[in-house]
């Protein structure tokens, strides 16, 4: 069996065995090394085939006996292969995984403008492709340069932008590169980072209606021709939809909107014991964290306080990837709350007859007329969702409702 696998400095949690182990049955294993290590490994370790990862796509150049153009061209190295003889071959599939994600988005960047933000290694390739595809014009944003973020507004004509910088990355979910508003010609958006998978950048560009993507389906891709490198034949590019619909579904929060008493707990848990997933419940969350209970926070500090409260365990919760998340019935009529539930999730509403709505343990729906209440949450809850399901039958037959729907 061959031995490949990914080599970096740390880390931490991949994606890439995940993705190796649905295109092949090779041995696929994460290596980190440090700097002292490293050339040691390539030379002398026993693989037959590596990718590369930050900080070291630059460092093995000089250990390569051979380079593809495109490695050449761009400079860096994310897949190395051991040949029969020993011989080590260079290439950058990076840029294999970007020209695909360019496709998906239905962008044709002949004679166009585009704006890449960083000065990186992804820069680097990002530009390259786009040169090699025939852009029109092409600038990098970078913090020091000639174009930078104080002088933006020179290129609010872009019409294509791509982030291939770590900027809204997690932990710092949130953060963006720029504003879309003034850019008022752009035709789509391209993004490196995958986690979350809805940058601040993205969550923009889709409430504007632009085409978008993040970086997942470009990893899958770029995965999928380092795989032909290593097995020596090719596979189908339908494999690249078929792991990233994959890799989205595991990752992605599954979140439970809609009125209080509608079951969202009890449909939450049966989600999360079928998925193997953890149930994270927004209410109880914010109960621990303030020890006391929302009834309680209500008494004390009145519902604008108990809001703040829920907003921030939204924040932590929605930053995770890969649960399953009950939201307290209001949580809807905060529109922030909106993009940290929506960057990792996908929001399904339970809907229930509020005649069957329980009332205890719940100060608003104690004193409020349920049928008014759930007419001027209504478009709230509809706003929010991704999908929309009846919870007025058995429980365990909701959540089979919702597990068909995201498995579609």
């Amino acid at each position: 069996m061959k031995k490949c696998g990914l080599v970096g400095e740390k880390l931490g949690h991949s994606y890439s065995p995940y993705i190796h182990a649905q295109l092949a049955d090779y041995e696929y294993r994460l290596y980190e090394k440090s700097p002292d290590e490293l050339e040691d490994f390539i030379r002398n370790g026993v693989w037959d085939g590596l990718n590369v990862t930050i900080p070291y796509k630059k460092a093995v150049l000089p250990w390569c006996d051979e380079l593809s153009d495109t490695a050449r061209r761009i400079g860096s190295v994310n897949t190395l292969l051991r040949r029969k003889d020993g011989s080590l071959f260079g290439d950058n599939t990076d840029a294999f995984g970007f020209r695909l994600l360019l496709r998906r988005l239905g962008v044709d960047p002949a004679g166009k403008k585009a704006l890449v933000f960083g000065s990186g290694g992804a820069s680097v390739m990002a530009c390259a492709v786009l040169e090699e595809l025939g852009i029109g014009s092409l600038t990098v944003v970078s913090r020091h340069g000639e174009n930078n973020y104080e002088n933006l507004s020179r290129h609010y004509d872009a019409e294509l932008l791509v982030n291939a910088t770590p900027v809204g990355m997690y932990p710092h979910n949130g953060e963006a590169v720029c504003s879309l508003a003034p850019f008022t010609r752009c035709e789509a958006v391209a993004d490196v980072v995958y986690n979350p998978a809805r940058t601040a950048l993205l969550l923009e560009a889709e409430s504007l209606g632009l085409p978008c993507s993040n970086g997942l389906y470009m990893l899958v891709a770029q995965a999928k021709r380092s795989a032909e490198q290593f097995l020596g034949r090719p596979i189908p590019d339908g494999e690249i939809d078929r792991i990233e619909r994959l890799l989205a579904f595991d990752t992605q929060n599954i979140v439970l909107v809609g009125m209080p008493g509608c079951g969202k707990s009890t449909v939450g848990r049966l989600l999360a014991e079928r998925l193997g997933r953890e149930l994270c419940e927004a209410d109880s969350e914010v109960e621990r964290e303030a020890s006391l209970t929302i009834p309680e926070i209500f008494a004390r500090f009145g519902e604008a306080d108990f809001r703040r409260r829920e907003t921030e365990t939204l924040r932590r919760l929605g930053a995770a990837s890969g649960t399953v998340i009950s939201t307290g019935g209001g949580c809807v009529t905060q529109e922030g709350n909106y993009p940290l539930l929506h960057q990792n999730g996908v929001i399904v509403w339970l809907q229930r007859e509020t005649a069957k709505l329980p009332r205890d343990g719940r100060p608003i729906s104690l004193r409020s007329d349920l049928n008014e209440l759930y007419a001027r949450r209504a478009p709230l809850y509809a706003r929010f969702a991704d999908y929309t399901v009846s919870n007025d039958a058995a429980p365990e037959d909701t959540a089979e409702a919702i597990l068909s729907l995201l498995r579609e």
